[in-house]
């Protein structure tokens, strides 16, 4: 397995993982719609992505991160906000190797941490973590808010 950091000439690599993974999270969007949306995050340099290829050169596992910042801990946080990788490859360790990159990453850009969040009911990518060392948060609930949904002040 190789992981190589992608780039806007071969992001392609990863679209039909990426349809994958927001089918996974019930979201019914064009293709075209992640092309665009990956290659803005490429373009104007928001995201960090990885991903992994088999022995064929297929690409079967990515990890995209965003960059944060916490003022309480006075340093930038990495946010692990997508990984996916491939029915056939899981349990090989693509998830494990995927996500030591985006730790790798962290060190690099001096992160205070790396966050991350999943369903609820995705308990085989729950193991992965908590068997990495990510702790569940019992401090602080997450909350969100659809500005699509909500109406505008005044």
């Amino acid at each position: 397995m190789i992981i190589n950091r992608i780039t806007l000439t071969d992001f392609n690599d990863i679209l039909p993982l990426f349809t994958q993974y927001m089918t996974f999270y019930g979201v019914d969007s064009p293709e075209s719609e992640y092309a665009l949306y990956l290659s803005d995050r490429l373009k104007n340099q928001d995201a960090y992505i990885f991903a992994a290829y088999n022995d064929k050169n297929q690409a079967v596992g990515f990890v995209v991160n965003y960059q944060t910042f916490s003022t309480v801990e006075l340093g930038k946080v990495l946010v692990l906000n997508d990984l996916f990788v491939d029915a056939d490859s899981r349990n090989q360790g693509v998830a494990n190797k995927l996500i030591q990159y985006s730790i790798e990453l962290a060190r690099e850009i001096e992160a205070v941490r790396v966050d991350l969040s999943t369903a609820k009911v995705n308990f085989p990518a729950q193991s992965v973590y908590e068997k990495i060392g990510f702790v569940k948060d019992t401090r602080f609930f997450s909350y969100s808010l659809s500005v699509k949904e909500h109406p505008p002040i005044g």
